[in-house]
């Protein structure tokens, strides 16, 4: 491997293996376009996000720091996480068009007044208005590709493997999980690279695929469904299941991420198109029971 210093000097390196950890826009993932037979997609969705701090109050948190908030909006959402620091980092997902109307700082107090105004006193409306053109609305990108090995001489890891949208919270948890699943393998297979490598993308890729699109689909989840009442009574009946099958039911977010399992995301997945078929059927024979009394 030819790698470049910043002076512009060229350096020769012999290793055994190249572990490519470059992140989203990985160099080494671009090389691997020029082999037969390698997949590779790349979405940017048509959402941006910026981010706003919300300072503390008296010394201490300006919001009960236990939860994740939401401000759901449909099309568009809000949502603050603590900081050890006692302020609140709030972070706005919005279509890039939205933000595009957002102009002066007027605008942006008429923006919250009309669809965040209890986080105005909290924010304060110069630090909003300051917060908010700071910088320009950032994009977001998920990244498939497969295989995730060549040859016997470099994997990748990591998003280089599988960059993912932010609403899941798992792009870091997946890529050290990425790591531990190749020392598994490298332990199981005698650290002979011409088994592992192919092994670890039989095995990572339906993960790492898995969870891309359960990362999508959340944010859909979190700034839409959950103004549903019907999601709602869903979560309810899924919750009660739980109760008495805990074994059997378990809700999506924690068989993901919450409790932190080896469960494999790819089979998160089947389980929870399983467990709703049993949702929809235990909800029709109880609505059919009721429309018999």
């Amino acid at each position: 491997m030819v790698c470049l210093r910043a002076e512009g000097a060229k350096e020769e390196i012999q290793a055994d293996l190249i572990v490519g950890c470059d992140g989203a826009f990985s160099a080494i993932r671009k090389q691997f376009l020029r082999q037969s037979r390698f997949n590779y997609s790349q979405t940017y969705i048509p959402h941006g996000y910026l981010e706003i701090t919300m300072p503390p109050i008296n010394g201490e948190f300006a919001m009960k720091p236990d939860y994740l908030h939401i401000w759901p909006r449909n099309t568009f959402m809000m949502i603050a996480l603590p900081n050890l620091d006692k302020t609140f980092n709030c972070t706005l997902f919005m279509p890039f068009e939205e933000f595009e109307k957002v102009t002066t700082g007027d605008k942006v107090i008429e923006f919250f007044q009309k669809y965040f105004p209890d986080a105005i006193p909290l924010i304060g409306a110069e630090a909003l208005k300051r917060d908010f053109f700071r910088l320009p609305a950032q994009a977001m990108v998920s990244v498939k590709c497969s295989s995730y090995h060549f040859g016997d001489k470099c994997v990748l890891m990591g998003d280089a493997a599988h960059a993912m949208v932010p609403f899941y919270g798992q792009g870091m948890n997946a890529g050290f999980e990425d790591c531990l699943v190749l020392n598994e393998i490298m332990d199981q297979l005698n650290e002979d690279f011409s088994a592992v490598l192919p092994e670890y993308t039989r095995v990572r890729v339906p993960d790492g695929q898995a969870i891309a699109d359960l990362a999508m689909y959340n944010y859909v989840e979190m700034r839409e469904h959950v103004n549903s009442k019907w999601f709602l009574f869903r979560k309810y009946v899924d919750n009660f299941l739980h109760i008495i099958m805990p074994r059997t039911i378990i809700p999506l977010y924690t068989m993901a991420s919450v409790t932190f399992t080896r469960t494999r995301y790819h089979k998160v997945v089947k389980h929870w198109h399983w467990q709703d078929k049993v949702r929809k059927d235990i909800v029709h024979v109880h609505s059919t029971l009721f429309k018999g009394l």
